[in-house]
């Protein structure tokens, strides 16, 4: 990770090396915490963030179903964004919103610490590795199972939650595998572990429904959007592991997977050819998706919010500190 200057805490910017908390932290004992990520891109005019306010929005629904209040709204934490990315003199980057209960004593409910906010912008490349954006990337199905509603809580993107996806991805990553493919408790499809997944099969777009203990990604909301606008047909449907072998092709989606072709499965090739290939579908809403994303075509759907480079630090100033 690169270090730039500021990381947003509290309501203030604050230098790199000062943005630091107590070991007393609630958040650093239990996993008590509610996070993002969001992806700003360079376009024709200018930097812009990727579906900002519906990352924001989510996080205040995470900070919900973990009971914690959060000290500031949407709109603040949207400005504190844009401040943030322009004072950091970012171009394309990864934004990192996260919520945390604080320091004080260590009950193990926590709703009576404080929640501190911070944001973190920086640099990151193709999460799943060079190329694997156009080439794919090879999956195993974990012997981890995803957790379910009545254990966790899915449809939070909550920090300790993440261990179950933490020991997806080492055990895929021993195994010489670039990602894991998680299983629900009851051996459907969920998902990656840290990207939603879609079939094609027949033509047809197949991708597993948020009650199959799926988080349900900004990304793959937004995938299901351009496949309609494409005319492509989709389907949100249980999926079952044998399913995936029989694909025509695979896909993953996540804000830091961005769209990322999976051309095996458990060392079963995808689609055509011996090593699988990018197939014509995923090829479609890649192109669509980063059109939109570079600014080469019309933002429909008001999913870019640009960062006035040229403003002055003041311009943010009232709104985010």
């Amino acid at each position: 990770m690169n270090t730039p200057e500021w990381i947003w805490l509290d309501g203030e910017l604050v230098p790199w090396a000062e943005a630091t908390v107590h070991v007393t932290t609630h958040a650093l004992h239990y996993g008590s915490s509610v996070f993002e990520g969001i992806r700003a891109y360079e376009t024709r005019e200018g930097v812009a963030l990727f579906r900002l306010r519906d990352h924001l929005v989510r996080m205040q629904q995470s900070a919900k179903l973990l009971r914690m209040p959060m000290p500031f709204s949407v709109d603040r934490l949207e400005q504190a964004c844009r401040k943030l990315v322009r004072s950091n003199h970012d171009g394309a980057c990864y934004v990192r919103p996260l919520a945390f209960r604080g320091s004080g004593d260590l009950c193990v409910d926590g709703r009576e610490r404080p929640t501190q906010t911070t944001i973190i912008s920086f640099e990151w490349g193709a999460y799943l590795g060079d190329g694997a954006v156009e080439h794919g990337v090879d999956a195993a199905v974990s012997s981890w199972r995803r957790f379910s509603s009545n254990t966790h809580l899915p449809l939070g993107k909550i920090g300790g939650q993440y261990v179950n996806n933490q020991l997806v991805a080492a055990q895929a990553h021993v195994d010489g595998y670039q990602e894991g493919i998680v299983l629900d408790e009851s051996g459907l499809v969920a998902e990656g572990s840290g990207e939603n997944l879609f079939a094609v099969k027949d033509g047809v777009l197949l991708t597993p429904p948020v009650f199959s203990a799926i988080l349900a990604g900004i990304t793959r909301s937004t995938v299901l959007q351009l496949a309609g606008d494409l005319g492509i047909p989709c389907h949100e449907t249980p999926i079952s592991r044998d399913a995936l072998y029989l694909a025509d092709e695979l896909f993953m989606t996540g804000t830091a997977a961005e769209i990322t072709p999976v051309r095996s499965v458990d060392r079963i090739p995808i689609g055509r050819g011996e090593r699988g290939e990018r197939g014509p579908v995923t090829a479609r809403l890649q192109d669509a998706f980063f059109s939109v994303l570079r600014g080469e075509t019309a933002d429909r759907h008001g999913w870019l919010t640009p960062i006035d480079q040229s403003a002055p630090a003041t311009a943010y100033a009232a709104a985010a500190s």
